[in-house]
């Protein structure tokens, strides 16, 4: 094994690994300071996933476009539409939840499909793209709908709401009885999906031509890859992400309006950032956008559970955190070309 490769291989492997090891100490942290408030509880762990089921799929598509060298910041809008789509179809329009949920995935690939043939077959740059694609999807939002709609479907509404127990990790409450720790479907849902595309990137020749097309274009057209198609494919996939990711977050929130999942798009860029995704394309890895996606959520039970703290010390904390794995990534790019 050569330096370069040598080098590759630590390099990948050691953004994983700081991503991992800041979950595993902030966690730790968040157990010793609040442990007697319930932090160190089966069920806040789960919550980390409950609350971030959306986030973790939407998270796990901008990780595949970014390993292309692309971007795409339409997502939060796209989780907005979704969410107005399904309440004003059940609501309003009368339309069952099974074929309102198959009408918004399908909604999700059509709009990666578009956007994806702008980026990949014109050449327009996926920042400019994807900017009009979150006017667009936010416009569309409005159009449906100004004013909120709240689900009530019963089929929905059960399905959203099914909770489903573990066996153990249970607690006495101050009544006696013993309450078991609980997750609902949106967590296998995205589990399910991180682990798909995990092996799709990691064990197929799509996911493989992927990371070569973000390391180097130009190589990978050498290769024989055709890299228009494959940059097409990635965008659909992404947009069908997008439009999944919307349906568990409505799944949380029950409801659609305007407003929703802004800046959604912000904290699935930090989470793919975070978890190692390099912004130049070429390296990155579902697994470390998943504890990317903890991480900001753990922020989020800090703030909670200190009960005084606002809100917004989640986005100073993350944007602290950005700017720490960018700089990271810059030196490990540095010695990587210096390695050359």
């Amino acid at each position: 094994m050569n330096n370069k490769t040598k080098f590759k291989l630590d390099g990948n492997s050691f953004l994983l690994a700081v991503t991992i090891v800041l979950f595993l100490v902030m966690y730790i942290i968040g157990i010793i300071m609040f442990g007697d408030r319930g932090f160190a509880r089966v069920q806040n762990f789960l919550n980390l996933f409950i609350s971030n089921a959306g986030l973790i799929v939407i998270a796990v598509g901008m990780t595949v476009v970014m390993i292309t060298g692309g971007i795409d910041i339409s997502v939060g809008s796209v989780v907005a539409m979704v969410c107005m789509m399904l309440a004003w179809m059940m609501e309003k329009g009368g339309i069952g939840a099974v074929p309102a949920i198959i009408i918004v995935l399908i909604t999700g690939c059509i709009f990666g499909l578009v956007q994806g043939f702008l980026v990949a077959y014109l050449k327009i740059q996926p920042f400019i793209v994807t900017l009009a694609g979150m006017f667009f999807a936010r416009g569309m939002t409005s159009i449906i709908s100004q004013e909120m709609i709240s689900i009530t479907n019963e089929t929905f509404t059960k399905i959203a709401t099914f909770k489903l127990y573990l066996p153990f990790g249970g607690y006495v409450n101050k009544k006696g009885a013993t309450i078991y720790p609980y997750f609902y479907p949106t967590v296998i849902i995205a589990l399910v999906t991180l682990v798909v595309i995990f092996i799709v990137l990691k064990y197929t020749k799509f996911g493989r031509s992927i990371y070569a097309i973000g390391g180097n274009e130009q190589s990978a057209l050498l290769l024989g890859l055709n890299v228009r198609k494959i940059k097409l494919q990635a965008y659909i996939l992404e947009g069908f992400l997008a439009g999944l990711g919307g349906l568990l977050f409505c799944m949380n929130t029950c409801s659609g309006f305007v407003e929703q999942a802004k800046g959604f798009e912000m904290d699935a860029i930090a989470s793919s950032v975070i978890g190692g995704t390099l912004l130049t394309g070429g390296v990155g890895n579902v697994i470390g956008s998943l504890f990317g996606v903890l991480i900001k959520g753990t922020i989020e039970s800090f703030i909670t559970f200190q009960g005084t703290l606002s809100s917004w010390w989640t986005r100073i904390t993350i944007a602290a955190l950005l700017c720490f794995f960018i700089v990271l990534q810059s030196l490990i790019a540095a010695v990587k070309r210096k390695n050359k």
